[in-house]
């Protein structure tokens, strides 16, 4: 076995979470003198996100392939498949590794066409949530949860980022047949330097896409709950885009809050961190998400939505933790107000977040799996 990788990382949308999980492991295998590579969606990210793949571009031997991969299932599949399969072969990975349930789904079924060219390649899947989050006594969790099931024979290796994602799959999809592992997604060292509030910083920021499943809209209504609590505005600063961006504003303008949230664009998550005192993820679902991993290691308060992995980053009693509605949400926010030097003493501890959740473990780990889905692939 080769010691140098070529390893393909396959997704859909370059935004959000699986996109930074990337972007880190393309970092982190470039460096160790693997030749990496990206296929994934033309169609979504902005010019944040072209200035992400600037960034990691140098470090992509195999190239960054763009097509149009669509959300929903659908004839397009079709031609995006086409393509996808050709691109994979010319590029001759040893390691193809499909993050999300749109690239998981295309990494294991091209992978598999290559093997029947007895071609030897590791079929990698990270769920990141994705289809997990349906449920599965609906029309479409079924279809979904049946071709997850139809899917594990074409699979090699499953890397769950958390424990909760590892026992939604049990129950919703059932037994794995392959191998898995858990492996946390981790920051980067220069991510623990500490972001100090500017001097305008808002009392609350919302990062995030702005999408119902990722709870702006029970931001909103918790501040504006809160705001009647203290009797007082509260300022708030929303960072993101999505299709219920003007949904969301038209919610501040029908309570009230207009003039105490400020809306701006998808930025660098450090440099929107500066922007208020305490960060707020009101999620309704989540696998382990990369903005709590990255608002505590730069030292921020936090309050969010005890969802998905996030209750095995804080512990069990932490008033930071809060259920994914309002009235929740609001109670936590007015008691930070009230005493933000109290709450903040709840946070996790530096030298816990560096041993469990680093960026070089997570990269350690996943070569590891790698190397053993390969060895079971001779």
């Amino acid at each position: 076995m080769s010691s140098s990788l070529r390893i393909v990382h396959c997704f859909r949308s370059p935004v959000g979470g699986i996109f930074r999980h990337v972007r880190d492991l393309v970092h982190a295998q470039a460096a160790a003198g693997h030749q990496v590579g990206i296929i994934c969606d033309s169609s979504t990210g902005g010019q944040l996100e072209d200035d992400y793949f600037n960034e990691i571009r140098g470090s992509l031997a195999l190239g960054v392939q763009r097509i149009t991969i669509h959300r929903q299932i659908g004839p397009g599949d079709i031609a995006a498949g086409w393509q996808t399969y050709e691109l994979i072969k010319a590029l001759r990975p040893d390691v193809l590794h499909g993050h999300g349930a749109k690239g998981g789904a295309l990494a294991r079924l091209f992978g598999s066409l290559l093997r029947v060219s007895r071609y030897r390649v590791a079929r990698i899947y990270s769920p990141h949530g994705g289809v997990l989050h349906y449920d599965a006594a609906s029309t479409k969790g079924k279809v979904l949860f049946a071709l997850e099931r139809l899917l594990g024979r074409f699979t090699d290796q499953i890397l769950f980022v958390s424990e909760h994602e590892r026992r939604t799959y049990l129950a919703k999809v059932g037994q794995p047949r392959s191998a898995s592992s858990l492996v946390y997604n981790g920051v980067n060292e220069a991510e623990f330097v500490p972001v100090a509030p500017g001097a305008d910083a808002a009392d609350f920021l919302y990062i995030g896409m702005m999408r119902d499943l990722k709870g702006p809209d029970l931001f909103i209504d918790a501040l504006a709950a809160s705001t009647r609590d203290l009797g007082r505005p509260i300022k708030a600063v929303m960072v993101g885009d999505g299709d219920g961006l003007e949904r969301y504003k038209a919610q501040t303008k029908a309570l009230g809050l207009a003039g105490d949230v400020r809306f701006f664009p998808p930025m660098p998550a450090r440099k929107a961190f500066a922007l208020a005192r305490i960060i707020v993820v009101p999620s309704r679902a989540e696998a382990m998400p990369y903005i709590v991993l990255e608002a505590l290691a730069a030292g921020k308060t936090m309050i969010s939505s005890a969802v998905g992995g996030i209750p095995e980053i804080f512990s069990p009693t932490s008033p930071a933790l809060v259920q994914p509605e309002a009235k929740s949400l609001a109670a936590a926010m007015t008691a930070a107000l009230r005493d933000e030097a109290a709450f903040a003493a709840h946070m996790p501890a530096q030298d816990e977040l560096r041993a469990r959740f680093s960026a070089s473990v997570m990269a350690r780990d996943v070569e590891r799996a790698y190397h053993e889905a390969l060895g079971r692939a001779s």
